[in-house]
């Protein structure tokens, strides 16, 4: 999906947010976010879902069931705002292989979207949302190959790899 996917999308769960209707929010794309290093104020959830990747040099595609988005949140005087990083992979063919970005299917962005509005829901108007209501992400997809010496995510360090293992958000 493109910016503009995400950025629709959002803009439908927000709406769906049972929230005060007068909070606005909106959605940005930050590849300068990274995970664990927040300012005062904001909060941070990480996830991951299944995803296509293309190589912009072989023209190769595959597919990923461990591709890492970084969302970092905050509410303040009615404004809230969400900052995104969605963490690429790279080729394994091509020498000096760019690192590529994900695109997610509309019905996968769907349901990432729908865990950060309980995220917003938790962190930024401080509901008790209980264990029955959150979701975790247990897909089929999940299983698909995942090659860390190409990824981002899995580069950045431990917090990454141990959360490509299963996607727990809880």
């Amino acid at each position: 999906m493109t910016n503009q996917g995400w950025i629709s999308i959002f803009q439908s769960k927000v709406k769906q947010l049972k929230m005060n209707k007068r909070d606005s929010w909106r959605i940005e794309f930050d590849d300068s976010i990274e995970a664990n290093s927040l300012e005062s104020g904001w909060h941070q959830y990480i996830s991951g879902a299944f995803a296509r990747f293309r190589c912009s040099k072989c023209n190769r595609s595959w597919s990923s069931g461990r591709v890492q988005v970084v969302f970092h949140m905050r509410l303040s005087s009615g404004q809230g705002m969400v900052k995104v990083r969605r963490l690429r992979q790279e080729c394994r063919q091509c020498d000096e292989a760019l690192m590529e970005e994900a695109s997610f299917d509309e019905e996968k962005l769907e349901v990432l979207l729908e865990k950060l509005m309980e995220k917003i829901r938790i962190k930024c108007y401080h509901e008790n949302l209980g264990k029955k209501n959150r979701h975790n992400f247990d897909d089929e997809d999940d299983r698909s190959p995942h090659e860390s010496a190409h990824c981002e995510a899995c580069s950045m360090g431990p917090l990454f790899k141990t959360s490509t293992k299963r996607f727990k958000a809880w």
